[in-house]
This record gives structure tokens, sequence and C-alpha cells, in this order.
């Protein structure tokens, strides 16, 4: 199934070239596919792994190895942005 996969700020690095101008691609994933295991697939460090979104939905830490994506779901990733 498709889902739209997208990451944001330093976390595009991830992405292959010709999708870092819009931080997303559209990506395979077998039926069943967790959050945790997409983000495991990236080789996505944990510690940059900070918001995630399903849908616009938050995806709290202990919820993303049991939060199963269905197709068309849009799964976005933010890393901690500091600010002042």
């Amino acid at each position: 199934m498709e889902i739209t996969f997208k990451l944001f700020a330093s976390l595009s690095d991830y992405l292959p070239p010709a999708a870092r101008q819009s931080n997303s691609l559209p990506l395979e994933v077998d039926n069943g596919c967790t959050v945790a295991a997409v983000i495991a697939a990236w080789a996505l460090p944990p510690r940059m792994v900070h918001l995630v979104l399903v849908n616009g939905e938050y995806i709290p830490p202990h919820e993303r190895g049991r939060r199963q994506l269905c197709a068309g779901d849009a799964l976005a990733i933010w890393p901690p942005i500091a600010g002042g």
C-alpha cells in the first residue's frame, strides 16, 4: 500500500535528493506496517524523531510501535526544534 512520507528540517537529509525540495515522497509499505517500522526502516536516529503525526494526529512515542498505517495515510516527522 502507498502512504505519503514527510520529513522536515534536518531530517529531510534522509530523503532522496529529488524529494528534499517537497520534503515528501510516496512510500510503499506492507499492510499492517507501523509508524515505528517506517522510522526503523529509514534508520532515523531516535533522538531526532520528536514530533510524529499521522494525518495531522499526534502519535506519542509509546503508541508508535502499535499504530498501524493505512493506504493513503500521511506520516510526517519533525526533529526537536529550538528557537528563541
